[in-house]
Order: C-alpha cells, then sequence, then structure tokens
C-alpha cells in the first residue's frame, strides 16, 4: 500500500507565513503539520512507500525535511515536484494525485492525505477497514454546525456506511458530518482516477473526484475518531497550536 501525501499548494491565505515555507512545514505546537501527519499514518502495517507530493517552489523544503526524516521511519520516502510554480499552473489536488500515480508507476492500493490535516489519534484503524472493505473509503468528521459544513462536504450514507449523496460546498447543508482529505483507493480504481483527469473534470478540490464516483462505485466512509482539524487561515493555524499545545 502506498501513501499519497497531498502538499503541493500554495497557500495564499496564509500570507506573508506561507510566501518562503510550505504550508505543511509549519509548525504546530511546536511540530510540523506533515510531521503529525506522518505519525498518525505510519502505524498503518501496510504501507510501504510514501510519496510526498510538492511543487517547484517548495520541492527542496520537503528534500531537506525528507533527508532528515528518512532512516526514523521504515517506508520508503519520495518527494515528488509536480512541476507547477503558483496559483496559475498548478494541477490541482487530483491533478497532482493522477501526476504521481503516472510518474512512479503506482500498481497498489493507496491512501490519499492532504498535508495540512491534524489528527490526534493513529489512523491504525483506517488501514484495516480499507483493506476490509475493498472499495474507495472516504474519512469523515461531525464539525457540529452546519455553518462549518458550508465550507468543506456533505456526506449522507446508507446502514452499512455506504455513500448515498455527496456534495462539495453545500449552500444549505442538511447534515453535519463533512467528508476530509483523506482517502483510499484500491488498486484496481486507480484507472477511474485517470479518466476522470482525462475527461476534463476539475482537478481541484479533491472531494470532487468522490463526488464523481460515489455514483459509479460503491465508496463507503470511516468517522475520524478524536479531533480533526484543517488549516485554512492564520486564525485556524492560531486555534491549532492553542488545542495540541493542550494535548
Amino acid at each position: 500500500m502506498k501513501l499519497v501525501i497531498l502538499a503541493a499548494g500554495y497557500a495564499t491565505r496564509l500570507y506573508p507565513l506561507t510566501l518562503t515555507q510550505p504550508k505543511p512545514l509549519l509548525d504546530v505546537a511546536g511540530r510540523s503539520m506533515i510531521d503529525r501527519v506522518l505519525e498518525n499514518l505510519a502505524t498503518i502495517s501496510f504501507i510501504d512507500e510514501i510519496y510526498v507530493v510538492s511543487n517547484a517552489r517548495f520541492s527542496s523544503h520537503f528534500e531537506a525535511w525528507a533527508k532528515q526524516k528518512r532512516g526514523s521511519i521504515p517506508q520508503r520516502l519520495t518527494v515528488i515536484n509536480d512541476g507547477s510554480s503558483s496559483e496559475e499552473n498548478r494541477l490541482g489536488a487530483i491533478g497532482d494525485l493522477n501526476f504521481v500515480i503516472r510518474q512512479q508507476l503506482i500498481d497498489d492500493d493507496v491512501i490519499v492525505v492532504a498535508g495540512d490535516n491534524l489528527f490526534s489519534q493513529s489512523l491504525e484503524l483506517f488501514g484495516e477497514y480499507c483493506r476490509k472493505v475493498a472499495a474507495p473509503v472516504l474519512g469523515v468528521y461531525d464539525v457540529g454546525r452546519f455553518e462549518s459544513a458550508k465550507k468543506y462536504s456533505e456526506v449522507h450514507t446508507d446502514m452499512d456506511g455506504q455513500i448515498t449523496s455527496f456534495e462539495e460546498k453545500p449552500e444549505t447543508p442538511t447534515t453535519t458530518m463533512i467528508g476530509i482529505a483523506l482517502y483510499y483507493y484500491p488498486r484496481a480504481m486507480l484507472s477511474k482516477i485517470a479518466s476522470y483527469v482525462d475527461g476534463g473534470n476539475n482537478p481541484d478540490q479533491p472531494g470532487r473526484l468522490i463526488q464523481w464516483l460515489y455514483p459509479r462505485e460503491p465508496v463507503y466512509t470511516w468517522a475520524i475518531p478524536g479531533i480533526w482539524y484543517d488549516i485554512g487561515s492564520k486564525e485556524t493555524l492560531e486555534e491549532a497550536n492553542r488545542i495540541f499545545q493542550g494535548r
């Protein structure tokens, strides 16, 4: 199983903090976001390779980070430069995932996570669930407020956890259960990702791939335990520092 960490964005809402530093390498309570991501996902024993996809501006930053990280984790760690240099020519999250799969000739199950997602607990059971269902899986989290759900995506499921409806950034959400940037795609689904991108669909906002996929294939959900946090602004970065410092 491979792990792809999406880290090629430019995080313009966090300027000037991210003018010279990629968002996943910013500190939260004394540790970088991407270190926290790895801490919770590296516990999945099936993962044997990790790919961090960055851009031309920041790939050297991740290479320096990876050089220090190698040896402290059992998985092979590779940084991928997607060749983009600005907001104007970036590939988008789904475009980056497709780029890594094609460039690295990946023919294996894949877990995908955004490098700015913070988790308070291990995701080892996520890996076990994915192996059990052997179908695409979306991580979900209850944000507790309809207003908060507007920023993400609303997800409805049946009794077995299979998605029955999914809407990216709903104007009037009817649930506070949202999809987050944590996904599992079994090997058989990788061609579907290529079909999505090659079909001219929106290559950004990774949830749009789920929105396209679930009417075509069964897609299941897994509820994130503990605290999940998405860093999107200076205010949420400050709040995450307070929350994770306390932990």
